[in-house]
């Protein structure tokens, strides 16, 4: 498998519209991946539990092992049913040999695992477009494609059709950008958001304290760099 290149050193042969060229340097970081695979096997989820390390297990709660490496630093739910959940990579390769490492530590345990059907479900990134952004007038102009409840949530949800991708916009100009099964996807919705934000960009702000707060929540859900 060819390794793919940096995160930071990347920037995708995807034309930008001139009048947002200097905003490359602001395009998003991939935050966290999450990808399924299956081991081919049935687990005995309270054994894997007593003897891998990093492994917990409460049935009660959730009818899987978690699961923790710190390189890459991902977490694994396994069921027993073979299959696996991983998050918290930050590049698909990662995620892929994050999966990979879990694999041969059950396989260490004495199951028959065989790793396959490897895929990536979901990729969230974030970025700051460096403005801030009147939410109500992008709701009411885009009111097909938007959802804006600012008494339940501060942010406004966008759900992009191609790519089929959902942003979270912030006032602040901060964005979210998930559902996309690629990075391609991500940075393709980058592109063709910031032109549309740009129409609805404020003079003046000053970020609310209950912005902050639903940022970083959101951060920590998604395993984000603030």
């Amino acid at each position: 498998m060819s390794s793919l290149p940096k995160d930071e050193t990347l920037f995708p042969s995807i034309p930008l519209p001139e009048n947002i060229i200097d905003l490359q340097k602001n395009y998003p970081k991939l935050q966290n991946i999450v990808s399924t695979c299956d081991l081919e096997c049935s687990l005995h989820l309270r054994e894997i539990a007593l003897r891998a390390r990093n492994a917990e297990y409460n049935p009660k709660r959730f009818a899987a092992v978690i699961m923790r490496i710190k390189q890459p630093k991902t977490t694994a739910l396994i069921f027993a049913s073979g299959k696996m959940v991983c998050t918290g990579a930050r590049s698909e390769e990662d995620s892929r040999i994050a999966s990979r490492q879990y694999a041969k530590i059950i396989m260490k345990l004495g199951y028959p695992v065989k790793f396959s059907k490897f895929k990536i479900q979901n990729i969230v990134a974030s970025c700051d477009v460096k403005f801030p952004i009147r939410l109500e007038g992008l709701a009411s102009k885009y009111l097909k494609f938007c959802s804006y409840e600012p008494e339940m949530f501060p942010g406004l949800i966008f759900h992009m059709v191609n790519p089929k991708i959902v942003l979270l916009v912030f006032v602040s100009g901060k964005i979210v950008l998930t559902g996309a099964k690629n990075r391609n996807d991500i940075y393709k919705g980058f592109k063709e958001i910031v032109p549309v934000l740009q129409q609805f960009k404020k003079k003046e702000f000053v970020t609310s304290s209950t912005e902050i707060s639903e940022v970083n929540n959101i951060g920590d859900r998604f395993n984000l760099d603030e």
